[in-house]
């Protein structure tokens, strides 16, 4: 496995990380599986507070109890779940968030979280009251590092130019091209790292049959397909090609993926040890589908 800094920090992550969103009901299970993944070399697992209505974060700690200093942990806040259990309201204010963090560490069972992430955000967001909160806790040691999980050119163009975040989330895949037009030579420039999640576009580029997927058909997916198998070299996969497009994009940091099962890990720890895509797979790839472009929150 490789490892890459993420921005400017001291932090070194695996680039295939471990998105905890895909793990089940079973503490015992999500713990073996959890402990697979960090024996064969990943060190990152995201999570969220909304996740399983915390379910997932308190399956997270109790898997890494004893053994916090070996692993990074980031999750996320801003989505607030309905006492009736009806849904989530967004919420980004200063004393939601400050309150939110105190019951993420519980279920962690953590003193500090190693990233810290706005769960979505809109341009209409009282930004700076949240930017307040995260270097609030950063102050305090309750958080070592925060960032958003964002689409939107927009949020995150004002999160570049008002605050200190380090990590951006956001899709992007040979079928979801949308942040090469803008936002990843932004992050790049300000040396921010991208996690990437959505790497395999929920499968459709590896084993999935084609279906429409955002503005593309079905017959456009195939291609992509098509063109993901062409890339195979040597003791590549589909899994490797896919992921190694993204990774291939110097703003990138990890590829976040979600694993459920123990051979979806084999397949995925397998794939990271051949993540390298010459320039010209690399090109192939850009051109086997259009380029879509985000057409709101510009």
């Amino acid at each position: 496995m490789n490892y890459r800094p993420l921005s400017k920090t001291s932090l070194r992550i695996s680039e295939i990380s471990f998105g905890c969103m895909s793990l089940g009901d079973d503490h015992a299970a999500n713990k073996a599986l959890l402990h697979q993944a960090f024996d064969r070399g990943i060190n990152y697992f995201d999570t969220a507070d909304l996740y399983q209505g915390g379910f997932n974060e308190e399956t997270v700690g109790r898997a890494f109890a004893g053994m916090r200093d070996k692993v990074i942990i980031a999750t996320k806040v801003g989505n607030q779940l309905r006492a009736d259990g009806s849904g989530w309201d967004w919420n980004p204010r200063k004393e939601y968030i400050l309150q939110a963090v105190e019951a993420s560490l519980r279920r962690l069972q953590t003193d500090h979280i190693d990233l810290y992430q706005l769960h979505g955000g809109t341009i209409d967001d009282p930004i700076d009251e949240t930017i307040e909160a995260f270097e609030l806790l950063q102050k305090q040691g309750k958080i070592r590092h925060y960032g958003i999980s964002s689409i939107r050119p927009n949020v995150i163009r004002e999160y570049c130019r008002r605050s200190h975040i380090v990590s951006v989330m956001m899709q992007y895949s040979v079928l979801d091209r949308r942040p090469e037009e803008s936002c990843l030579e932004l992050l790049q420039r300000h040396q921010i790292g991208v996690l990437v999640r959505g790497g395999l576009a929920s499968g459709l580029l590896i084993n999935k049959p084609a279906k429409t997927y955002l503005a593309h058909s079905a017959e456009a997916v195939e291609k992509a397909s098509a063109a993901v198998q062409r890339a195979v070299t040597g003791d590549a996969s589909k899994t490797s090609v896919a992921l190694g497009y993204v990774l291939h994009h110097p703003a990138v940091t990890s590829a976040v993926v979600g694993i459920r099962t123990d051979a979806q890990l084999t397949d995925i720890v397998e794939a990271a040890r051949h993540t390298t895509v010459s320039e010209s797979s690399w090109q192939e790839l850009q051109q086997s589908v259009p380029q879509l472009v985000y057409d709101q929150h510009r």
